[in-house]
Order: structure tokens, then sequence, then C-alpha cells
């Protein structure tokens, strides 16, 4: 990997931890989230920095070149990454149907009892107008 590359990987890697760093600190990233992101950024920025490792890496999969291996390395986190991502996309839409449920329930319970609240209402008003009629009459 050529001094050129290697920078601009440490560099790229160094940016994406301090952004990181700060949507954690504004509260824009959630901590469960943001370990796993923090992670993958902390192992390419280790990667970038530690060029024999990456070099050993490449030469353990049977990569050519140890950028090649970077990038791989990078896909990988990224596949994991969407993985995770999805497994919470599913669990969070099986939450939405759940609550979505019982939202309507909710709402049929209470159309329910406004009619019961609105009949006994007319109810008391009928017995009030008999109780008043009778009593007009000379």
């Amino acid at each position: 990997m050529s001094v050129r590359i290697q920078i601009i990987s440490v560099l790229l890697s160094g940016l994406l931890l301090l952004v990181l760093l700060e949507l954690v600190r504004r509260r824009r990233l959630l901590e469960r989230y943001a370990l796993l992101w923090l992670f993958s950024a902390v192992v390419l920025l280790g990667l970038a920095v530690w060029r024999d490792g990456l070099e050993q890496i490449a030469d353990l999969l049977g990569i050519a070149s140890p950028t090649n291996a970077l990038f791989f390395v990078a896909f990988a986190f990224v596949l994991v990454l969407l993985l995770h991502f999805s497994l919470s996309v599913s669990r969070l839409a099986d939450q939405s149907k759940v609550l979505a449920q019982r939202v309507a329930l909710l709402q049929e319970r209470l159309r329910q009892a406004e009619e019961r609240a609105s009949a006994a209402e007319a109810e008391l008003g009928r017995r009030e107008g008999a109780e008043r009629e009778p009593a007009r009459q000379p």
C-alpha cells in the first residue's frame, strides 16, 4: 500500500470516527448503534495505520493488495451493519403493527363508551322531560 493511500485511509477513518463521536454527543445516534459504528471505525483506523497488519490480513485471505484487503474489511463491516439494521427495522415493524392494533382496539372501546354515555344522557333527558311535563299541566 502506498504512503499516499495510507494517509488518505487514516484521514478518512479518523474523520469517520470524529463524525460518529459528534453524532453521539449531539444525541443524533443512539448508543447501541454507535458502539457498532465506533468499533468499525476504530478497526478501520487501526488497519489503515498498521500497515503490516493489513498486509498479514491480505496474505491470510489471499488478497493481492493490502488496499483491497482494507476495502474488503470495510465492506464486511458494512454488511454486518446492514444485517443489524435489518433486524432492528424488522423488530420495529412488528412493534408498530402491534401498537396500531392496540390503538384501534382502544379507539373502538372509546367509541362504544361514548355511545353508551350519550345513550345514558339521552335517557336521563327523557326522564327529566317526562317529570316536568305533568308539573306544567293544571
